[in-house]
């Protein structure tokens, strides 16, 4: 572990935190209610046979000698662990819907607590894409603000290449903290480590899956004040980038561009639904200057959320069964209509999910699995 860590957590907690999280059916939420219930990872590991044979399933947590092969690669990859409660821990990510409980990192942390914007686009970008990207990042960069992206091909490499003039870019990986993704970018990634600050959510060794990107761009959109579109496509991860921000509160940025080009058409759409038209790095610097939590984008109304959820979890659990289906319901309709209290509801709920008979969605809905 770090030093700034080690002043509030034992080796043997951070450890028991690191394997609760790589434990089967174990995410941020239900990560959150077992520490919020159990006060420290090793009593939630102690409980999590018992919950899950509630919930209609055997249960073994992810092997020690497992946990303590990832933590040798870290220290191999020259990285470090960065917990939810670290006083590193970015406060505008603890803020957002979802944020991982425990990070990996190479660089400089400090770059995270900056005002920092998001510059993401099109993988396939055009040549004047990809210089405005490169130029709005640099400018942005030497203002001060710190530029995150995902480090894909196209506008993501541009935007990181740009804030390097200065230092001052961070970059979020799908894979683990050791693999360089797409493999081109493997010197620019290097390059992210030493001047700036790279992440990772996944395990090291773990391969960039399609199922990561997501992950990966919920981690953009919630480090950030603002997410700023420079060039994508009608369906892309960059929209799914920009939506997040809106849903997080955040500014939605989009540059406009040719309606006879379709890598244009996802910004402009953007702009149609309420994301802020910017034409010059100042514009960004304007919306995101002292950025109180009031987006001036109408993109998308702001969903309130945090880490882990926190919710009280009760000494019993909801009787739920009847009203779950696989077709996804809100948590609250569920409170609502089962007439119990959000602690039991919650409970079940965990007991299910720890049995791996639940699914989570987005927007706080939940599901039987299939």
């Amino acid at each position: 572990m770090n030093q700034t860590e080690a002043a509030t957590l034992t080796q043997d907690e951070a450890f028991a935190r690191i394997r609760l999280l790589r434990s089967p059916n174990i995410g941020p939420v239900s990560y959150g209610q077992l520490l919020h219930r159990f006060g420290d990872a090793q009593a939630a590991l102690a409980a999590l046979p018992d919950l899950a044979a509630r919930g209609g399933a055997r249960y073994r947590a992810a092997p020690e000698e497992r946990i303590a092969a990832e933590i040798a690669a870290v220290r191999r990859a020259g990285a470090r662990y960065l917990f939810h409660d670290s006083p590193d821990y970015p406060a505008l990510l603890a803020e957002s819907g979802g944020a991982p409980p425990i990070l990996t990192l190479r660089g400089d942390a400090a770059l995270a607590a900056r005002a920092v914007v998001a510059i993401v686009g099109a993988r396939n970008a055009s040549a004047a894409a990809v210089k405005l990207s490169r130029d709005f990042a640099a400018a942005l960069a030497e203002a001060g603000l710190a530029v995150v992206s995902g480090l894909a091909r196209g506008i993501d490499g541009a935007a990181h290449r740009g804030a390097l003039s200065a230092g001052a870019t961070i970059g979020v990986i799908a894979s683990g903290i050791d693999i360089a993704y797409p493999p081109e970018h493997a010197d620019l990634q290097e390059q992210v480590a030493n001047e700036g600050l790279l992440l990772a959510e996944q395990p090291p060794g773990t391969e960039p899956l399609a199922r990561h990107f997501p992950s990966r761009n919920r981690i953009i959109a919630g480090l950030a004040a603002g997410t700023l579109v420079v060039e994508a496509a009608p369906k892309s991860g960059s929209l799914i980038t920009a939506r997040l921000a809106g849903e997080f509160g955040r500014e939605v940025m989009a540059i406009p561009g040719s309606p006879l080009d379709s890598r244009s058409h996802g910004c402009n759409q953007l702009i149609r639904d309420g994301a802020v038209l910017v034409q010059s790095p100042e514009d960004v610097i304007e919306l995101l200057s002292g950025f109180d939590g009031h987006p001036r984008s109408r993109f998308r109304e702001a969903t309130p959320a945090s880490f882990g959820v926190a919710d009280e979890l009760g000494d019993e659990p909801a009787e739920i069964g009847a009203l779950l289906t696989t077709a996804p319901v809100a948590v609250d309709e569920l409170i609502r209509q089962s007439g119990e209290s959000p602690a039991a509801v919650q409970l079940a709920l965990l007991e299910l999910d720890l049995a791996g008979r639940l699914v989570r969605h987005a927007g706080g809905r939940v599901s039987l699995a299939a």
